[in-house]
């Protein structure tokens, strides 16, 4: 981390975390934060669920949730980008203050409520989005919506001209019954109708779903079969946790998902046991407390075809993302792998 990008983060802390989130993606569109050079390496290309990609990293959704930021995060070596979550009509979320650091913990706990621009906005924005680059948008539901099924299938007709993959996300803890949507029948329904969606589209483009990280195994297992028979294109594992296990500091007992390093063991078993569970039918994207190259290759040991990141850069920077990208090269190099696709899950046992 250079001392500049050090100084920025520095001042981006004392401010309050919505407010400094806001003013770092200003700052990103106004081409004032340095972005890191690219990581180039063949070892690092993957392909995920079609989509060729230059290295297994991503930017999670949540980030970028309006796709304002585009060009720059393109320009700052991940691999894709998810931006997001979208709804069919513009929605504020809730009540502030909704976004709290947990620096001791290097986590984050947010109870945000898909606030965004709304459908119509995000897409007029992805359709000027820079060319060469892999984006992805999460799909959500408005919160008063009488029919959330149906808002999941509008958004993607809307912007699925725009986008490379769109993730279904029935799994954050903010909405209230949201992650209701996650029991058989009714996700059953949903990607029923999220699936008849795209089949209509005029460019068929991957589906996704992302979990929750608070499923015990009967639910994988109920989860993982309904997801292979709607034929979806991967699973996400995982979204954020309501778990609140060792957290430290005034901010520990804040409702809302929580992210970052101490979620890092619960996503990873989630996903390995998903692995187990797919037996490699399902690609896996691996999120969940990645801030570091360690944590990223043990989620691509763990049964992950590639891995996302948030709340590390809150609290590390964009340099974070070369410095894994360097440092997944050497582990993937030390180990005698070739290429990502050959050390995917080679480590799943040790997280059952």
């Amino acid at each position: 981390m250079s001392r500049l990008e050090a100084a920025g983060l520095a001042l981006l802390h004392r401010m309050d975390p919505e407010r400094a989130h806001g003013m770092a993606l200003t700052a990103l569109r106004l081409g004032l934060v340095p972005l890191p050079a690219p990581v180039a390496s063949d070892r690092l290309r993957t392909t995920v669920a079609g989509l060729t990609l230059p290295n297994p990293l991503g930017l999670a959704a949540g980030f970028d949730k309006n796709a304002t930021a585009l060009r720059p995060l393109a320009r700052a070596g991940f691999g894709f980008l998810e931006v997001g979550a979208a709804t069919p009509r513009p929605q504020s979320g809730n009540p502030r203050p909704r976004l709290f650091r947990l620096a001791q913990d290097r986590a984050v706990i947010n109870r945000f409520g898909f606030n965004n621009d709304g459908a119509d906005a995000i897409a007029a924005r992805l359709a000027s989005r820079p060319s060469g680059a892999v984006i992805g948008l999460n799909l959500g539901a408005n919160k008063d919506s009488a029919d959330r099924a149906a808002d999941y299938a509008a958004v993607l007709r809307r912007c699925a001209p725009h986008a490379d993959f769109v993730t279904v996300n029935v799994s954050s803890p903010n909405t209230e019954r949201l992650r209701d949507l996650q029991g058989p029948a009714a996700l059953r329904d949903l990607l029923a109708r999220v699936m008849d969606a795209r089949a209509a589209l005029a460019r068929p483009l991957p589906v996704f779903l992302k979990i929750a990280p608070d499923l015990d195994r009967s639910g994988l297992e109920a989860l993982a079969e309904v997801a292979q028979a709607a034929r979806i294109d991967a699973l996400i594992a995982t979204n954020t946790t309501l778990a609140r296990d060792g957290l430290h500091g005034p901010h520990a007992g804040e409702s809302g998902g929580m992210s970052g390093a101490p979620l890092f063991e619960r996503a990873t078993r989630v996903l390995a046991q998903l692995s187990q569970l797919t037996q490699g039918r399902l690609p896996l994207i691996g999120v969940g407390g990645v801030d570091s190259a360690e944590t990223a290759y043990a989620k691509i040991r763990a049964g992950a075809s590639a891995v996302q990141l948030y709340t590390a850069l809150s609290y590390r920077g964009l340099s974070l993302v070369p410095e894994i990208l360097r440092g997944l090269d050497a582990l993937l190099a030390r180990d005698g792998f070739a290429c990502v696709a050959q050390a995917i899950g080679t480590g799943r046992d040790t997280w059952l």
